[in-house]
């Protein structure tokens, strides 16, 4: 894969110019040690050349192949948009994001690996950005190589990379603002290897969220977050007596006529890594929460 950028005003060391782009001394070792190259002025240099205003630069990445122990699993996957940096692929729910000890195959990783071996891309190492629980529904971001992966995970610390959610909620949902901020600290439940809780010696994570609709006993939520917690969303809700619907793990209702955590990663707002353009996707909420709204 290639990458090309023009000088512009500057006197400076070619690794110097490359880091301003985004380009990380662990991906200008694999340029140098595996294959790649760098181009001044389509003259190969070593990344201590001197460039300057007007130059013409190309980076030449190695392909990554593949990792040989994700296996492919022949399931089809619901693209929402792909180009040659990007996927964004719309997750059903009862399925994980990644392998684990207790779901080795059968993940959107697994998918993604084999969609990857269809298309015959050369490379096909799954990046994932964006995780979603294993059911949680909607929208999940994979970069399609390294380079991508390492500009997506900067805008996702700078917060240029928003995330937003829809959930149905229970409990005390009298008591919800019409907006408010969830500021909690989240660290692991000792009394679980799985379950998180609100803890003061936690991590941060600060979930914002706006009331869409509301009955008595029911409320639709939209949420944006701004740190990436395990079960953050989940933990928040129920932290302030409003538990997702279907629940279990976290005392939401269950008896609405959904089993599984009523939430779903609606919206995906970034800027394009290499364009700069301003990317924004959309998914629509899944049948069950649907029919459960209807309810």
């Amino acid at each position: 894969m290639e990458f090309t950028w023009q000088v512009d005003g500057q006197t400076l060391k070619l690794k110097t110019f490359l880091k301003e782009q985004g380009v990380s001394k662990k991906l200008l070792a694999k340029i140098k040690f595996q294959g790649g190259k760098l181009f001044v002025n389509d003259v190969i240099q070593n990344a201590l050349y001197e460039v300057t205003d007007g130059d013409i630069i190309r980076i030449v990445i190695p392909d990554e192949g593949e990792h040989e122990t994700l296996l492919p699993t022949n399931v089809p996957i619901d693209i929402v948009f792909e180009d040659e940096h990007l996927l964004v692929v719309n997750k059903p729910s009862d399925i994980a994001s990644i392998p684990a000890q207790y779901h080795p195959t059968g993940t959107m990783a697994n998918r993604v690996k084999n969609y990857y071996n269809e298309q015959g891309y050369v490379n096909r190492v799954v990046h994932v950005v964006t995780r979603l629980d294993r059911d949680t529904t909607g929208l999940m971001l994979f970069a399609k190589h390294g380079f991508a992966h390492a500009m997506l995970d900067k805008q996702l610390r700078s917060g240029t990379l928003k995330k937003y959610y829809t959930a149905l909620v229970g409990g005390q949902v009298m008591e919800l603002l019409e907006s408010d901020t969830i500021d909690l600290p989240i660290g692991r439940d000792m009394t679980s290897i799985i379950k998180r809780e609100v803890t003061p010696d936690g991590q941060q994570a600060v979930t914002d969220y706006w009331l869409e609709k509301r009955t008595k006993e029911i409320a639709q939520v939209g949420i944006q977050l701004h740190t990436g917690r395990t079960h953050q969303i989940r933990v928040h809700f129920s932290a302030i007596g409003c538990p997702l619907l279907g629940d279990s793990m976290y005392d939401g209702q269950m008896d609405a006529g959904i089993n599984r955590q009523a939430l779903h990663c609606t919206r995906l707002t970034m800027r394009h890594p290499f364009t700069q353009e301003k990317l924004e996707f959309y998914q629509a909420l899944p049948k069950d929460m649907i029919t459960t709204i209807d309810r």
